[in-house]
């Protein structure tokens, strides 16, 4: 990437509301990242905090080992089409369009698959890879998490 670029997406930055911002080019990713300078003037809007009690409640023990995020994406088949970052899935441009791709459908590459939202911003996830779509991994309007997987195409 350009340092150029870079520059001026520091300058964009700068000069909004954003907090963070990270720009893909091909294989190339930049993130760019600054503190809020709003954060210590909002605490005086905090609840008051409570005293923690002289005694602590014993540990309980979880019922079932969670799985590791890293283990259940590697016993994905196929090319796992992941989030680029954190927001709102949804299958479809609107409530009452037609989905982007449903489980069996043939997509190319660059094709739209999804719209992941993050403030405000509707985000058009496409197909990096040919192939057919093998399972869609989350449901319309759930929330996801930046990497976590979304479709899997083979």
């Amino acid at each position: 990437m350009d340092i150029r670029k870079v520059k001026k997406l520091i300058e964009l930055l700068e000069s909004s509301d954003v907090a963070e911002i990270e720009i893909k080019e091909g294989e190339e990713a930049v993130r760019i990242s600054r503190i809020s300078r709003a954060a210590p003037a909002q605490m005086h809007y905090m609840a008051p905090m409570q005293q923690a009690p002289a005694y602590a409640p014993a540990p309980v023990a979880l019922a079932a080992p969670v799985a590791a995020p890293e283990a259940e994406s590697k016993s994905l088949r196929g090319n796992v089409i992941k989030s680029p970052m954190v927001g709102t899935f949804y299958r479809s441009p609107s409530p009452s369009s037609p989905m982007f791709v449903e489980v069996g459908q043939h997509v190319k590459v660059g094709d739209v698959i999804c719209i992941v939202e993050a403030m405000k911003m509707m985000n058009q996830i496409e197909a990096d890879h040919a192939g057919v779509v093998e399972a869609i991994l989350v449901e319309d309007g759930e929330p996801v998490e930046y990497d976590q997987p979304l479709i899997t195409i083979v």
